[in-house]
């Protein structure tokens, strides 16, 4: 059986079942089998939604995000890095691979890595200081 023509819903042939199924219709695909002479009209609909939060790649995973640590958060620290954390003096933050980030529960703490360094006062420089 092969397939001859996928539909959009509202284009020419597909007007029956967008009736039909509505705003649920995803695609009409008319189906031929040259052996039984049948053509089947198939329609692919929605049947179920749900909210689905996706896993990052494997190459986004392994990327450095930079990480905000105090440097009263010493425990924290030191698992950051355990984790293969590093300190970078220009952005002032940690840099660890996303994977870990989201290992140590560390997601809301990422800051956006386009970001420039922000100038620190001195009551503050002494909050997020290198190793």
């Amino acid at each position: 059986m092969r397939a001859r023509s996928k539909l959009k819903p509202g284009q020419p042939g597909t007007l029956k079942l967008v009736a039909q199924y509505g705003d649920r219709l995803v695609c009409v695909r008319y189906r031929y089998d040259a052996l039984k002479r049948r053509r089947y009209t198939t329609a692919e609909i929605v049947v179920h939604e749900s909210e689905w939060d996706p896993l990052p790649s494997a190459t986004a995973r392994r990327e450095r995000v930079p990480v905000r640590i105090a440097v009263q958060e010493t425990t924290l620290r030191a698992k950051v890095k355990a984790a293969g954390g590093r300190w970078d003096t220009e952005k002032r933050v940690w840099m660890l691979p996303m994977e870990q980030v989201i290992q140590l529960g560390l997601t809301t703490r990422v800051k956006d890595k386009t970001a420039t360094p922000c100038v620190v006062s001195t009551e503050e420089a002494d909050i997020f200081p290198p190793e």
